[in-house]
């Protein structure tokens, strides 16, 4: 089985407490989601915010309109620190994504690390050489730009 990881880093300026309130608000992912990706929470009653054991469903649209489900839980919290969800049903063989904010001067560093598995072996290898690694990163850019535009961009 094949791993990959993708690592992003953004400096935003905003308190570490604004973009944990932001980010641990299982509604907001939606708001750093490009539109194409067909991204619906399905379950219901989903609280303001996350805690340790919560399972999140999703409908998401990641290759060509395909709809497909996806559940994650929410295993680890350290309260404006770091969170950490791993799928539990979905495309991938393995999908755990961290969520790091750390205080820095004028704001805060946002680094998510992702390391995933995509399935069907061989298949999988070549589909994230193709397809996967590139969307990922895509979607990150659109997170990262939506981020910008909500809090502003960072400057030295």
């Amino acid at each position: 089985m094949a791993f990959y990881q993708l690592i992003r880093e953004q400096k935003i300026p905003a308190s570490q407490a604004e973009i944990w309130d932001f980010i641990s608000s299982p509604a907001n992912l939606k708001l750093i989601t490009p539109s194409y990706m067909g991204f619906d929470i399905t379950s219901g009653n989903v609280p303001e915010k996350m805690y340790e054991g919560m399972i999140i469903t999703y409908k998401v649209s990641p290759v060509a309109g395909i709809k497909t489900d996806w559940m994650t839980e929410i295993t680890h919290i350290k309260n404006q620190e770091y969170f950490v969800d791993e799928q539990r049903v979905g495309p991938y063989k393995l999908w755990h994504h961290q969520h790091h904010i750390f205080p820095i001067e004028g704001g805060v560093l946002m680094r998510d690390i992702v390391t995933y598995s995509p399935p069907f072996g061989i298949l999988g290898r070549i589909a994230n050489a193709l397809i996967i690694k590139k969307k990922l990163k895509e979607i990150f850019t659109y997170r990262y730009n939506a981020l910008v535009q909500k809090y502003g961009d960072f400057e030295i």
